[in-house]
């Protein structure tokens, strides 16, 4: 099982920041007046300095009727990566095609949210995230015996909001996260004969985990998300959950916030994660430990496992993908009952 067991600070002290702010001072230091949390992205990420600890990604999960998909574009200094993964979970059929680059030569990638837009293409894969007037339209075509193709707008609601957070381990390591959940996806997918179809009718969701920082060489963490629509006391309401830790301990600074109707509701406690590394497939719980915020059961149904080793390079990644229940507070103080959110739960082991 998982330790659930160390202590755990909060409530958090965390400042609100509502105007932009540089990321980094000139010499790449971090600036301390960007230390702080935002509904809508405010920090400006260039990172400038020295060369081979900066970590730059943009990550998209999209979960649909029976299926899921994860696009990324990174640039971690010495290496980029473009990587599509699909899985049907009616069949248990994965589709995945992943293109490094060295030296990440040709990755541009944005030092804003939504900045410019983010396209690639090399070694039949060919990807492309970009900003439209109602939302992210992100493509995807994979050449194979079976062609891949993915076309999925991503559509922000007026006054949706977003957590921007920035995670402070020292001066000169440091980590902008921008999460964005309960996004409603439509768009169509195919896999060879297969048609998959997404529509913004409740069940189909997309998420973005925009990254920007200078990372130490050995890190871990816990991520979940998850997106739907609950029954709530004056009608059917959105619920967006996003929730992490271990990377965030002992900050002063958490990544956790819900997000209801739009509106983000910042958790201020460091969680406690407890499940079972030896089956990842037995339920998660998920909750504050000081207060009754989030009390939540996570139900996976199945594992993206994620393994590499390349000599200084390594990863160990239990994705789980499933559907949170539970009990949330939001903003406002009633406690809102939720169940068959549906997302993922993951551990995470690097050294990078």
């Amino acid at each position: 099982m998982s330790d659930a067991r160390r202590p755990h600070g909060g409530p958090h002290d965390e400042r609100e920041l509502t105007e932009p702010v540089a990321l980094c001072l000139p010499d790449g230091r971090l600036n301390p007046d960007a230390v702080g949390w935002s509904r809508t992205p405010l920090h400006d990420c260039r990172l400038p300095g020295r060369w081979g600890r900066r970590k730059r990604w943009d990550f998209w999960g999209v979960t649909g009727p029976g299926c899921a998909l994860n696009i990324v574009c990174a640039d971690v200094d010495y290496l980029g990566i473009a990587d599509v993964w699909f899985h049907d979970f009616d069949t248990g059929a994965s589709m995945a095609r992943s293109v490094p680059v060295p030296l990440a030569r040709g990755v541009a990638l944005p030092d804003v949210v939504g900045g410019a837009p983010i396209r690639f293409a090399a070694r039949g894969l060919e990807l492309s995230m970009v900003e439209v007037d109602d939302g992210t339209r992100l493509r995807v075509a994979v050449d194979g015996p079976e062609p891949f193709e993915a076309d999925v707008l991503v559509r922000r609601p007026e006054g949706h909001e977003s957590l921007g957070v920035v995670i402070p381990w020292g001066e000169r390591r440091y980590q902008y996260t921008n999460k964005d959940v309960a996004r409603p996806a439509e768009g169509v997918v195919t896999w060879g004969d297969r048609r998959y179809e997404l529509a913004a009718d409740g069940r189909s969701w997309g998420c973005l985990d925009f990254g920007r920082g200078r990372w130490p060489y050995r890190t871990r963490w816990n991520w979940g998300a998850g997106a739907g629509v609950v029954e709530g006391p004056d009608g059917p309401v959105t619920v967006g959950v996003q929730v992490g830790g271990k990377w965030t301990d002992g900050t002063g600074m958490t990544e956790n916030a819900l997000c209801v109707d739009g509106r983000l509701t910042k958790v201020s406690e460091d969680l406690v994660w407890t499940y079972d590394t030896s089956d990842w497939l037995r339920p998660w719980r998920v909750r504050t430990p000081r207060s009754d915020q989030v009390d939540l059961t996570f139900t996976p149904i199945h594992d993206k496992r994620s393994r590499l080793s390349l000599g200084v390079l390594s990863q160990a990644v239990d994705q789980c993908f499933g559907t949170w229940s539970g009990t949330i507070v939001p903003d406002g103080g009633e406690p809102l009952a939720v169940d068959g959110l549906f997302g993922w739960a993951e551990e995470a082991t690097w050294r990078w």
